[in-house]
């Protein structure tokens, strides 16, 4: 019985090793594993930091594509204006601000409207009140001074306007 426990504990010893081994090697697979996981996400970051630089520098691209043939025909505009066609100076001129405005607004860019009326002061700049000339509404923009524009929902520049106050009786 002794020769038979003898070899019942080496058999042990061996498969505790056996285990033992295959417990190592799953580690160090694992640890390699954790490794290469770690360097993917440094990599993800770093990417993710330079996509976003890139955004932020090169984001106005579109809007530059736009607006730089418009420069070209206000100088073109320009150069027509001593010609004998002085009014090529003019129409050139309308048709700049009219493709300035259509780029503008294909970039999400509108015009805030308010003339008539009434005050906003989210959107706008009261400058001055005056009295409220007949059959205008008190609290109503009279007249604007500088117009102001929105990029989507956030303004970019307020309108700044002089707002009709309570006539005077």
């Amino acid at each position: 019985m002794d020769e038979e426990e003898q070899v019942d504990a080496s058999d042990i010893e061996v498969i505790e090793n056996d285990r033992l081994e295959e417990l190592e090697h799953k580690i160090s697979s694992l640890e390699k594993e954790l490794q290469y996981q770690t360097a993917d996400m440094a990599n993800l970051r770093q990417k993710s930091a330079k996509e976003r630089s890139e955004a932020i520098r090169y984001g106005s691209s579109s809007l530059a594509r736009k607006i730089l043939p418009l420069l070209s025909g206000m100088e073109k505009a320009i150069s027509q204006k001593d010609g004998p066609d002085g009014d090529g100076f003019i129409e050139g001129t309308k048709n700049t601000i009219r493709g300035l405005r259509t780029a503008l607004e294909s970039e999400g860019v509108i015009h805030i409207e308010a003339i008539g009326n009434k005050f906003d002061p989210t959107k706008m700049e009261a400058i001055a009140m005056l009295p409220a000339p007949v059959g205008v509404e008190p609290g109503c923009v009279m007249e604007v001074i500088e117009e102001g524009y929105m990029l989507h929902e956030r303004v970019l520049i307020a309108s700044k306007v002089i707002v009709a106050d309570m006539a005077e009786e």
